[in-house]
């Protein structure tokens, strides 16, 4: 954070001392200056959280680190306990104006179609990519290590009992239908976490085509954004 807040900063370690102490064109270096600079100060961190132990919670609240709470990744959705626990956290480290959803972004995978079947038929073969990602990360908290031990085995993992498209809907993991659909499902979330400002959504997995990516931006962009007060940030 030095490097984006400082014109010029150095750092001395344990493992690194940056920069190295060497000749530089006549002098001793002792400083380097990050460029480009920063268009936007203070510059933001953001950082997944995963395992969401309360000693990692801390941690992010006393440096000032912003959660990313996935929804596909993570078995179940986005958790209610996460949000809340991280809620309290902020609190504890004295943060002003805290309510559930403040200083995090949720992540939403979507898909949308004209009909629901089509969404979730198109998007099936992305969450199987999905799996096989972040399954043995251990992102998908309920599978067994013989279970992420098939998931690359086409005549095994059929059978080996992973979520279907459905099954992970139902959870709430991702949304996948009309844009109406999906427009109802980030209201719900919108009323849930009123201090939510940022979503991360779309479909950009595993596996997306490139046309994929770019024709659901462009469908959530035209058919779900003008539904939502959204501020432009440059």
């Amino acid at each position: 954070m030095k490097a984006f807040h400082e014109e010029s900063f150095s750092h001395k370690g344990k493992h690194y001392t940056i920069p190295p102490e060497v000749p530089y064109r006549g002098y001793t270096l002792k400083e380097i200056t990050l460029v480009p600079r920063p268009k936007n100060l203070p510059v933001e961190t953001w950082q997944p959280m995963v395992s969401a132990t309360q000693n990692s919670m801390d941690f992010m609240a006393k440096n000032n680190i912003q959660p990313i709470i996935g929804g596909g990744a993570v078995t179940g959705g986005p958790s209610g306990d996460v949000i809340e626990r991280w809620t309290e956290t902020l609190d504890k480290h004295g943060y002003k104006d805290v309510q559930l959803g403040s200083r995090l972004v949720l992540g939403l995978p979507t898909f949308i179609a004209d009909t629901e079947k089509e969404a979730i038929d198109r998007s099936r073969k992305y969450l199987e990519e999905d799996m096989k990602m972040f399954a043995p990360l251990g992102f998908f908290r309920s599978f067994t290590p013989e279970m992420i031990a098939t998931l690359g085995d086409p005549q095994k993992a059929p059978t080996a009992g992973f979520p279907t498209m459905e099954e992970t809907i139902a959870a709430g993991a991702w949304v996948c239908g009309t844009s109406e659909t999906i427009t109802e499902r980030i209201m719900e979330i919108q009323d849930k976490y009123p201090g939510l400002e940022y979503m991360h959504v779309g479909c950009n997995r595993m596996g997306v085509e490139i046309e994929v990516m770019i024709e659901q931006l462009e469908r959530f962009g035209k058919e779900v954004m003008p539904k939502f007060n959204v501020e432009k940030r440059i």
